[in-house]
């Protein structure tokens, strides 16, 4: 049996980028975005924290699907946004 630590973990599916070129709602806004971040759940591209208009976060929230995957090339971390904490 495989002890899960987060039980957001869960939500996570195999999912294909929405947007590869870039954050889905600043695409549709013309805004602009620092680093992008992959919702692992549904395959949204939204834009970090540290971008104007925090989509990822915003989508997390929104939608309730807490995990997501640096979508910036060569880094392989996860995120949840209701732990707070790199998975």
């Amino acid at each position: 049996m495989t002890v899960v630590s987060d039980p957001h973990l869960l939500m996570i599916r195999p999912v294909v980028p929405q947007t590869p070129g870039g954050c889905a709602d600043c695409l549709r806004l013309g805004t602009p975005w620092i680093h992008l971040r992959l919702c692992l759940t549904c395959g949204h591209v939204g834009c970090c924290d540290s971008s104007p208009m925090r989509h990822a976060r915003a989508h997390a929230h929104t939608e309730g699907h807490p995990i997501v995957q640096s979508f910036e090339p060569g880094e392989n971390w996860r995120w949840c946004y209701v732990d707070e904490t790199m998975l």
